[in-house]
């Protein structure tokens, strides 16, 4: 065991320690407070107008449509990682988020009139939500807008943080390249305005993440924008293997292979992670590790 001393992590590590605890709680607490806001806001209002809508109703309105902007959170950031926007095709992208709004606003629109039929018959009433999508649409199209941009600019400083990996490409010169552009045996790594070489046989595991493959080196993630089947075209096929639609591996790595009922497994690796691995890919697993 080295007794070299563990250099501290940097403010950047901590956070991406806790990043997914952070991400939750703050959807819970913006969702909280906008509850709370527009509630307080609305009543105010009903009060100076004199609408005599009860404190209940109220409640019932703003409440309603905080809670089911929470639940659609998950499939907003599904969707975004998915079909992510970058400048080189924001022009395709935009037909489907145009669709994907009027979509995201429906299902807005049917959890929140859902709940609030719910409580209206709790007491009693019967809450009629009439001819009003259109009303709404226009503004949960600003509301679908600002978490677009909100989740994109997050990721784009997260990726900052952790770091970027890109492959090396030939120089614009005569000159030869730095490392050869169909088999790469680095890759290059920009994380907060430094420049750095991952080896290609350093990586444990790639993940598919959207349009990205996330590079597994060392306790640390590298996204990388590429997808799996492209990526895994370009590193050499007897160290990295296709283990799961959404894994490769390299199987230099695996510290074992736990059998599962049915013919799937489980790949583990030294850092106590695990990927599965399902049966259509098993017998390529064997012989790669045999070999």
């Amino acid at each position: 065991m080295s007794d070299r001393p563990v250099p501290p992590r940097s403010g950047a590590e901590r956070y991406l320690a806790i990043r997914r605890p952070v991400e939750v709680g703050y959807w819970l607490i913006t969702c909280l407070l906008s509850a709370v806001g527009n509630t307080t806001t609305t009543w105010m209002d009903v009060e100076r107008l004199g609408l005599g809508f009860a404190a209940w109703e109220i409640a019932s309105w703003e409440s309603s449509s905080a809670a089911a902007l929470l639940l659609l959170v998950p499939a907003m950031v599904w969707f975004t990682a998915r079909w992510p926007v970058h400048l080189d095709n924001w022009h395709r992208r935009l037909p489907v988020y145009a669709l994907a709004s009027v979509i995201w606003s429906m299902l807005h629109v049917g959890l929140m009139v859902g709940m609030r039929k719910l409580v209206y018959a709790w007491h009693g009433e019967v809450y009629v939500f009439g001819d009003a999508f259109v009303y709404e649409y226009l503004k949960d199209v600003r509301t679908f807008l600002g978490i677009v941009v909100l989740l994109h600019g997050y990721r784009l400083l997260v990726r900052r943080l952790q770091g970027e990996a890109s492959l090396l490409v030939a120089p614009d010169d005569d000159s030869p390249p730095v490392e050869p552009v169909e088999r790469p045996a680095r890759f290059l790594v920009r994380k907060l305005g430094r420049e750095f070489l991952v080896a290609a046989d350093d990586i444990e595991r790639v993940q598919a993440s959207g349009n990205y493959a996330n590079l597994h080196v060392r306790g640390k993630v590298y996204p990388l924008r590429s997808t799996l089947a492209e990526l895994q075209a370009r590193l050499d096929p007897e160290r990295f293997v296709r283990v799961h639609r959404s894994h490769l591996v390299n199987v230099t790595r695996i510290a074992s292979i736990e059998p599962l009922d049915g013919g799937d497994a489980r790949v583990h690796f030294d850092d106590g992670s695990a990927v599965p691995c399902s049966r259509r890919h098993r017998e390529q697993l064997r012989t790669a590790t045999a070999a």
